[in-house]
């Protein structure tokens, strides 16, 4: 049983996950870990966490005696804590992770975790967020409803059957998923509408920002559909470079075949193969 967790970063995702947890019934102790002393001091106000410390002793006292450690921080991140962990834990604590990508995470995983004298690490991806991070932003109900993935590396024990139960606990699904196929998903449904927001935002930034005038008119005419195409396009470098250098090739191979989609609409925009794409649009979007 759960009694004492560790959420390492304590941002939007991490801070929420604390809120969850105790929405949810959870009744141990939550610690904080984060460079920033500010998210942390955030997470602590809002009773994300219990306590909060940027002492180095302090914060190994508490991994090393802790049952379930979250790790709530970008992909690279996640390998940096998982090089740390693995020496100091011990095979009754349980790790996961909420990284936006899982091939490195799970390879790294097999080998440094799940063996006889080591933690058990079950790499998880909860599909919910922001485009805007921290924890002042953070919800307890962020979760809810969402989808919450996981590749697991390893036959489990009962450390991982009582996160499964943590997750459904919090509102969630949850699918198992290989994570080559994982990365290979979230591509498309994740990866690449970040990526196109972000291009536009940054075209729009381009050809508007410099011209005040400009610039008013495009912001007092531009209406909804515009807003929701790039409200992505606040989100955070930080994260989304981890992504990008993790998750390269299924990345690259989305974004070439969009390249590839406006050309054709381009190229089409005078015959009656636009009205097609439409229609095909059109019955994807009923399908959902």
């Amino acid at each position: 049983m759960f009694n004492r967790a560790v959420i390492v970063g304590t941002g939007l995702i991490g801070a929420s996950l604390g809120l969850a947890l105790k929405q949810a019934g959870f009744q141990g102790t939550i610690t904080g870990i984060d460079f920033n002393p500010n998210e942390g001091s955030a997470a602590l106000q809002i009773g994300a966490i219990d306590t909060f410390t940027l002492d180095k002793a302090a914060q190994k006292r508490a991994l090393a005696s802790a049952d379930l450690v979250l790790l709530a921080v970008p992909v690279l991140a996640v390998l940096d804590w998982m090089e740390q962990l693995a020496p100091l834990l011990h095979p009754h604590q349980l790790i996961t992770d909420v990284g936006s990508t899982k091939r490195v995470i799970a390879e790294k995983a097999i080998q440094l975790f799940n063996h006889k004298t080591s933690a058990r690490f079950l790499p998880g991806h909860p599909m919910a967020g922001k485009e805007s991070g921290g924890a002042s932003l953070a919800e307890a109900l962020l979760f809810d409803g969402a989808m919450w993935l996981f590749t697991p590396v390893a036959d489990e024990t009962a450390l991982e059957q009582e996160w499964r139960a943590w997750v459904t606990k919090l509102g969630c699904r949850t699918m198992d998923v290989d994570p080559t196929r994982h990365d290979q998903i979230v591509a498309w449904v994740s990866h690449l509408p970040q990526m196109v927001s972000t291009a536009m935002c940054a075209m729009f930034a381009d050809e508007f920002a410099h011209v005040p005038e400009l610039a008013a008119e495009f912001e007092a005419i531009g209406g909804r559909a515009l807003r929701e195409m790039t409200r992505l396009g606040s989100s955070p470098y930080s994260m989304w470079r981890d992504v990008a250098l993790t998750n390269t090739e299924p990345l690259a191979a989305t974004l070439f075949a969009l390249e590839q989609r406006l050309a054709h609409i381009r190229e089409n925009l005078r015959t009656p193969e636009l009205r097609e794409e439409f229609a095909r649009a059109n019955q994807f979007r009923r399908s959902k």
